[in-house]
């Protein structure tokens, strides 16, 4: 199969890279993002869609490999809501004075809803995805069909749970 070049997607996959690294992943933020209980795979699938947009547009990436892109992103989204959501002040060493205090504490307190964003950003990705893997099939069975891993992304991004 063809690499996925299609230029939504791949703006899709660059807007879900800013936000995650300037409102998730930030400096503040990353000291209790590191705690999560996610093993390095998903870590590493969390970072090849946050942070390799240069080589996406140049090469593409395989569908394959973005659908498991995407199911560690609804994986992170699922942990951070459970794990971090209700102890995220007390995860986070005080150390920081004056200006940061300020950005840190906007960090936190934005944290909720910066990644309810991200959910949506990737559940948007995932339906392109799913939609441009059904045109591709063209009478053979779409991918995500066959990919275990992607029947809980939708239930991972959508969760009702409350921070």
């Amino acid at each position: 199969m063809q690499p996925v070049q299609d230029a939504n997607i791949i703006n899709q996959i660059k807007r879900i890279g800013e936000h995650y690294r300037a409102n998730i992943a930030n400096r503040f933020l990353r000291p209790a993002l590191l705690q999560l209980p996610m093993d390095k795979a998903t870590w590493d699938q969390l970072e090849n869609l946050t942070e390799k947009i240069e080589q996406f547009k140049y090469q593409g990436v395989h569908m394959d490999e973005l659908y498991r892109q995407i199911a560690a992103a609804a994986n992170f989204v699922y942990i951070a809501r459970r794990e971090i959501g209700p102890v995220f002040k007390n995860r986070l060493i005080d150390a920081a004075t004056g200006a940061d205090k300020v950005l840190r504490n906007m960090a936190i307190n934005t944290f909720a809803s910066n990644v309810q964003v991200f959910a949506d950003m990737v559940n948007e990705l995932f339906v392109s995805l799913v939609e441009l893997d059904k045109a591709a099939a063209k009478g053979r069975k779409p991918l995500y069909t066959q990919m275990p891993e992607v029947g809980d992304i939708g239930k991972c991004l959508v969760g009702d749970q409350p921070f």
